[in-house]
């Protein structure tokens, strides 16, 4: 975080002890998040899964300048924060995306948005540029399951959700969009505590 408050970069805090299968908290309601302890049974948990199965290419909007696009697609968005700071967004810099330093800070935005809400390529009708990320399932404190590396994700009725570098799936058991994060989470104030 910076000075005032804002996300610049990821932090590893480590891994988290597991056995070889695990089952991960969807209502918010475990005492021993991020797993689950049957809470879900016990409190009024409606699972109903909505999220959409068209790919994010199909639902999005394209913000674009003769030097990069921004595919913008708002409903899988988490409000982690890193597309803007106190003084601009991405929105914003777009049209002085020219600048190589404005464009490389519109990227490295970009490259750190987990839900993948954000992405962008340098040609008009260009294939979208992700950042490496590996195979793997992260917890984000006090906010989503943060799935990397291209992990397929399935609705709990067998659709699947279209294969991305990067989703994000609710812990708060609030999203209007699950197994998607939509960040309700930052509504409601949900923690790990």
């Amino acid at each position: 975080m910076s000075e005032h408050g804002e996300p610049l970069d990821w932090e590893d805090e480590g891994d988290i002890k597991a056995g070889e299968t695990y089952r991960l908290c969807r209502c918010g309601q475990s005492k021993s998040k991020p797993f689950c302890d049957g809470a879900h049974t016990l409190v009024e948990f409606d699972g109903t899964e909505s999220a959409d199965t068209e790919t994010v290419a199909d639902r999005c909007k394209t913000l674009s300048s003769p030097d990069i696009f921004i595919q913008d697609e708002h409903s899988i968005c988490v409000h982690s924060g890193f597309c803007g700071t106190r003084l601009t967004n991405v929105w914003k810099m777009i049209g002085e995306s020219q600048d190589p330093e404005v464009k490389a800070q519109i990227i490295a935005m970009i490259d750190n948005c987990p839900s993948g809400a954000h992405a962008y390529s340098l040609e008009a009708e260009g294939e979208m540029i992700e950042p490496e990320l590996p195979k793997q399932v992260v917890v984000i404190p006090d906010g989503p399951l943060w799935i990397t590396g291209g992990i397929p994700v399935e609705r709990s009725d067998g659709k699947p959700l279209e294969t991305r570098n990067r989703v994000t799936l609710c812990r708060c058991g609030a999203s209007a969009m699950k197994p998607l994060c939509d960040g309700t989470h930052k509504e409601l104030g949900f923690t790990d505590s």
